[in-house]
């Protein structure tokens, strides 16, 4: 079976572009759709042609390239059942905890609800490959607009049991804002000191700071990590319950 190439570009004022291409079959999937054009350019530079767009959310800059690729492609969108009717110009639906089949691969719909109560994360497990949209960012995660606190620790649990190797790709290049906020709860993590001067480096350079890995967001991200000890004792949150001291990571990310 052939390897997915994954090009990403970027697109808008911050989004992240997103194409995954199976070579054998010569398919090629856009992860959500945040500008025709942009898209249009990559595809472009790539000498791929789109044949499929598969959506995490309903969120504009995540869908506002929908209708005019589906018009100038044909491509295929293909969104989470629960939360069809707010994705433009859908024509397949998944339900989530179920597979897609792409080219020679499949990728599944992780229910991830949090950002919104409708959004997926799109795995394609035999590839090691995770999309996570506006879940989880390189050392963060997504604003709660509809969610609540619990949902999106729950959405980030089950990714962080994903395999440590797991490649990911997010929908927001966040990465520099969310490393220093990621400090101020997380002070003595060397890991995270070491990440933080890489990502000013890469920044000072205009390049991405994805992918990244789920080994790397667990040991760094303190959204996966509101259990560790050190984030308690800044947060003086000894013995709180984990959902409680995420909820109080997140109202401080909202505020910093």
């Amino acid at each position: 079976m052939s390897n997915l190439e994954v090009y990403q570009f970027n697109c808008r004022s911050d989004n992240f572009g997103l194409l995954v291409h199976d070579p054998e079959i010569g398919v090629t999937a856009s992860i959500d759709a945040p500008n025709a054009d942009a898209i249009n350019q990559a595809l472009a530079h790539k000498g791929w042609t789109l044949s499929h767009i598969l959506l995490t959310h309903h969120h504009f800059d995540h869908v506002e390239g929908n209708e005019a690729l589906k018009k100038q492609w044909g491509a295929i969108i293909v969104g989470n059942e629960a939360d069809a009717a707010r994705l433009p110009a859908i024509d397949l639906t998944v339900k989530c905890g179920s597979s897609f089949q792409f080219g020679m691969h499949e990728a599944t719909f992780i229910d991830t609800p949090g950002h919104t109560i409708g959004h997926v994360a799109i795995h394609f497990a035999a590839q090691n490959l995770l999309f996570t949209g506006d879940t989880m960012f390189a050392l963060g995660c997504g604003r709660l607009f509809e969610g609540s606190a619990q949902q999106m620790w729950q959405s980030l649990s089950t990714l962080a049991t994903l395999p440590d190797e797991t490649i990911v790709y997010c929908g927001h290049e966040y990465t520099k804002a969310n490393a220093a906020f990621a400090l101020s709860v997380d002070p003595d993590n060397k890991q995270l000191q070491a990440r933080a001067r890489e990502i000013d480096d890469l920044r000072s350079k205009n390049l991405a700071t994805l992918p990244t890995s789920i080994g790397a967001e667990k040991a760094m991200n303190p959204f996966l990590r509101p259990s560790d000890p050190g984030i308690r004792a800044t947060l003086n949150m000894p013995d709180a319950s984990d959902v409680d001291v995420f909820t109080e990571i997140r109202h401080r990310k909202d505020n910093f």
